[in-house]
């Protein structure tokens, strides 16, 4: 075996840049592949990150989710969820471990002689257990902030850094939102960006009563927010919830609902579709590569049968069986295909790094992939490079000592 080795070697030393060459479109095709298996790996451990957090055991609801005309009107739209919505949540569904609505606005908010232009959300006391969220300093506020409208807020760390400065602790401090003062009761810790690429961190937490009677004027939720007391208890409570919301708004067996559930699993695997798509095309393009390769590497052992065809004939002749230089032939072609994919597999080792520092994408490489890349590219030897082995073999060895 160790003979045959040392014979292929040979056979592709023997034109270097010609060898080369055939690999390169194997090279090509394994580091496509380790880069979009990379790319699809490092983007689906972002997304999970972000989904994560958002909180554990979340249940989403949204409001507005009816067909009119054909056509399906977009979560939030149309506001339907009411406060008698959420205080039959609270008090009716089991297996839940807090519950906040939520409702949005986006106004000018000031702060000594500094103003932006911040998401405001509304929410109960609940939100920041359901949603995971820790603090700098300070505290959340209580129910009966809640209950009285009282005006305090939460301060997430990109607003905070706006308005106050890098590093400031703003707790205690009062900002104007729409001209009314709110006094800053926590510092919420940093989150980053969530599964959709919205800034976690850019936004003021106000009491929902605040929200819903000095800023927006809102008398309906976008959206409840609903954390069950484990994974198991999901389908149940997400049951319970439909079944609540369809009876409180009169929607009979024939009618869609009004509002739409969405789990937290559920969110994450709508963020992961357009991954998906993205690393299977990166995948078919990588493919292409491949049978590329493949098809330079079957051409190529075919010249090397046709040069070497008198070489084929001395050894048939000398007693070398058929079988014999099927096998050297089927591990010259193995071989330049195996040494195209380790060297495929370095150039995806250094380009998925280098996506990750230029242009900001995810990436994570995993052993798993790795080995089908190899795997993959000896497969490649072995399919496309039978055929001239196979022809080297069936030679009549006194036709090829005749070849000149």
């Amino acid at each position: 075996m160790f003979n045959v080795l040392e014979t292929a070697l040979r056979a592709i030393r023997r034109n270097i840049l010609r060898s080369f060459l055939t690999m390169l479109g194997i090279i090509v095709g394994i580091a496509g592949v380790i880069v979009g298996v990379s790319m699809g790996a490092g983007a689906k451990a972002e997304v999970d990150k972000q989904i994560a957090s958002m909180g554990k055991n979340l249940i989403v609801i949204f409001s507005g989710n009816m067909s009119r005309g054909g056509v399906r009107g977009g979560f939030g739209m149309q506001p339907t969820l009411t406060e008698r919505d959420y205080e039959a949540l609270r008090r009716d569904v089991t297996g839940v471990s807090g519950v906040s609505p939520e409702v949005r606005t986006t106004v000018q908010v000031a702060a000594g002689n500094q103003n932006t232009y911040v998401s405001i959300w509304g929410t109960s006391a609940d939100y920041e257990h359901i949603r995971s969220w820790r603090f700098e300093s300070g505290a959340n506020f209580t129910e009966s902030d809640v209950a009285s409208a009282n005006k305090v807020c939460l301060i997430g760390k990109t607003t905070a850094t706006s308005l106050f400065g890098e590093g400031v602790d703003p707790v205690g401090q009062t900002v104007r939102i729409k001209n009314a003062p709110f006094t800053v009761v926590g510092w919420l810790a940093p989150k980053g960006a969530n599964a959709f690429g919205q800034d976690q961190d850019d936004l003021i937490i106000v009491p929902y009563t605040s929200a819903m009677r000095r800023l927006s004027g809102d008398t309906k939720f976008r959206s409840f927010n609903v954390q069950a007391e484990s994974a198991e208890a999901l389908e149940s409570v997400t049951n319970q919830i439909a079944a609540v919301l369809r009876q409180l708004h009169q929607i009979t067996a024939d009618k869609e609902d009004d509002f739409s559930i969405r789990t937290q699993q559920e969110m994450g695997e709508f963020a992961n579709a357009n991954n998906r798509v993205m690393t299977v095309l990166i995948g078919a393009f990588a493919g292409l590569s491949l049978v590329v390769g493949g098809i330079g590497i079957m051409n190529i052992m075919l010249v090397s049968v046709t040069e070497r065809t008198r070489e084929i004939g001395i050894r048939l002749a000398v007693g070398a069986r058929a079988r014999d230089v099927l096998r050297q032939f089927l591990i010259e072609a193995v071989l330049l295909s195996a040494v195209g994919g380790a060297l495929g597999i370095a150039a995806g080792f250094w380009l998925a790094p280098m996506l990750t520092t230029f242009a900001g994408f995810p990436t994570l490489i995993s052993d798993s992939s790795v080995m089908l890349a190899f795997s993959v590219s000896a497969l490649i030897g072995v399919i496309f490079g039978f055929f001239p082995a196979l022809k080297a073999a069936n030679l009549d060895p006194i036709e090829a000592l005749r070849y000149e």
